[in-house]
């Protein structure tokens, strides 16, 4: 980019204070727990990691990989687990059903690896129509059938009146990893561009407006689509053009926005991620809903998006080949890995100026998903 970000020293003071260790200090739950964002973030490192720590989960991948068997016979398994608890359950674009489906095979899809196997739990309450669950059953099983898994196993449980709404899924998903590619958080690097996948901000703006949060006209559906084939052709594009392994980190920027997937990887890898306000592609009515709502379209939740960091030097051919995929057909380059200020996003802003683009605080939009 053109334009050479100097760190201040306000940037300076914000990089020591995000660097330092999540402490919870709230009494109660809350909804801006679930966010995505900082809360949600000091619930996890602060309690949850704090009593059940080990070396897989202290990565906070959106995944674990390890390795099964021994010599020949080994195996690399991407293994993950996510709840759903979306409202309304049926919106354009998606239900609840096909959500449960396509986020899980997402996070598995991340890793590198090729989904293969989903179990599905289903907390009902007491009323919920019989039809409404064929609907999202019937969804579910054409979302498998799409992305190439089959759910194997599963449990049921229903809860009085009163005591759930709906309906809450939650799958765990397995999927094989067939390359030598080790993908995660911790490897950006300086000089390694960011890539998207596609316009953000769609599936929680969907949901914004069927909740009648906004009396608007629109024809905007949920992003919600299974990713794993748009994630082999990088990958497959990747090994064609080059000896080393280009592909560094990719993510779903699902709860909290590309701004919060964004700040995860620069806290994680200890670099500074630049971004560029006019490269970021958001559609009109997206944009539009936002501005009513003074919501930034880089914290809304999206389903069907992905975030690659890669070395420079295949970034162009990677933007190329995933524009040839229908879930990538508005990929582009939107910022670039720098090595200071560490654990910082700043965003060049269309007037010419730097902002930092923090981490997703309080609670914005609940169960988004």
């Amino acid at each position: 980019m053109a334009t050479i970000f100097t760190p201040s020293p306000l940037f300076e003071r914000v990089e020591r204070a995000r660097r330092r260790k999540h402490k919870l200090r709230d009494e109660y739950i809350t909804l801006a727990h679930g966010s995505g964002g900082k809360a949600m973030h000091e619930l996890v490192e602060g309690l949850f990691l704090e009593y059940l720590r080990n070396p897989m989960l202290e990565l906070l991948e959106d995944q674990a990989v390890f390795d099964v068997g021994n010599g020949n016979g080994a195996a690399r398994l991407a293994f993950t687990t996510d709840s759903y608890v979306v409202t309304p359950i049926f919106f354009p674009g998606g239900d609840i059903g096909k959500l449960a489906v396509h986020g899980t095979v997402n996070d598995i899809a991340m890793s590198g690896a090729r989904p293969l196997y989903l179990s599905a739990g289903f907390i009902l309450e007491e009323g919920f129509p019989i039809a409404d669950l064929k609907r999202v059953l019937e969804s579910m099983r054409d979302a498998a059938a799409e992305a190439g898994v089959a759910v194997v196993t599963g449990d049921t449980k229903v809860v009085e009146k009163g005591t759930a709404d709906k309906i809450f899924i939650n799958t765990s998903g397995i999927g094989l990893i067939e390359t030598p590619v080790k993908l995660s958080a911790a490897n950006a690097r300086p000089g390694d561009k960011v890539i998207l996948s596609g316009t953000i901000g769609d599936h929680g703006t969907t949901i914004m407006i069927a909740r009648g949060e906004l009396e608007l006209e629109t024809e905007i559906e949920s992003d919600s689509a299974p990713l794993h084939s748009l994630v082999q052709e990088m990958l497959d594009e990747a090994a064609r053009v080059s000896t080393v392994e280009a592909i560094h980190c990719l993510r779903d920027p699902t709860r909290g926005g590309v701004a919060t997937t964004l700040n995860e990887i620069a806290l994680t890898s200890e670099v500074c991620i630049q971004i560029s306000e006019d490269r970021i592609p958001v559609r009109e009515e997206v944009h539009g809903a936002c501005e009513i709502l003074g919501l930034d379209p880089l914290y809304v939740a999206n389903e069907g998006k992905l975030v690659a960091i890669v070395a420079p030097e295949v970034a162009e051919a990677l933007v190329a080949r995933m524009r040839q995929h229908r879930h990538g057909l508005k990929a582009c380059i939107i910022g670039e890995v720098k090595e200071d200020p560490r654990g910082i996003v700043a965003m060049v802003t269309g007037f010419g100026g730097t902002r930092i683009v923090d981490m997703l605080a309080g609670e914005q939009l609940p169960r988004i998903c």
